[in-house]
């Protein structure tokens, strides 16, 4: 299995962490989609990181799509989503959340980080960021009071918690000023908690 893309992608670091916490080896290729345009046009034109190459051939490109096989291929107690419908439905919202915060995160990035001043429309910036601390604020509430030692669904990593971790810890990397972690103070601990695990020192955020 091969697993294209830099790890400063949240995306592609959580298929990575994943892949580690599953105990499944693969060769990681650290290809820019904007530094090596061509060479990662070469390996999948559509230039989308995360790119995902199965042992097949099979090639994947979201990163969503790419963590729900590798759920498939592992054996159940191994999963990284709950079975139970009702935590299934429970763990899908709170990835949702998460990967609308990691969306308003890159789209702040964009128009404040990248795009020329006098091309930036503040009220779209406004809202953008609106959306950002509205998915945060859920996020907080639904996990404030959880077991220190424990994770969302048990004593198991799993995708939820994965997902939550590597999307505050692109957030505070990228936008360490946008949000306080004082504000949010159960999503700061959890993620560098998280953060402290093999699986994740082993994918940096490069």
């Amino acid at each position: 299995m091969q697993l294209i893309g830099m790890m400063d992608s949240p995306y592609v670091r959580r298929v990575a962490i994943s892949l580690g916490v599953l105990g499944l080896p693969f060769d990681h290729q650290s290809v820019s989609v904007f530094r090596h345009f061509d060479a990662f046009a070469a390996i999948n034109p559509v230039v989308k990181a995360p790119t995902f190459i199965a042992d097949d051939g099979t090639m994947l490109i979201d990163s969503s799509l790419i963590l729900d096989y590798l759920d498939q291929r592992s054996p159940p107690d191994r999963r990284l989503m709950p079975a139970d419908t009702r935590e299934r439905m429970k763990a899908l919202s709170l990835i949702g959340f998460a990967l609308a915060a990691c969306e308003k995160t890159m789209q702040n990035v964009y128009e404040v980080n990248l795009r020329p001043a006098e091309r930036q429309h503040q009220p779209w910036i406004e809202r953008i960021q609106t959306q950002l601390f509205a998915a945060y604020d859920h996020l907080e509430s639904e996990i404030a009071g959880r077991e220190e030692n424990g994770w969302l669904f048990g004593d198991r990593l799993m995708q939820p918690d994965i997902t939550l971790a590597v999307v505050w810890r692109f957030q505070q990397f990228m936008l360490p000023e946008l949000v306080d972690p004082a504000r949010y103070p159960a999503l700061a601990a959890f993620s560098e908690r998280a953060e402290a695990l093999p699986e994740f020192i082993a994918a940096p955020l490069e």
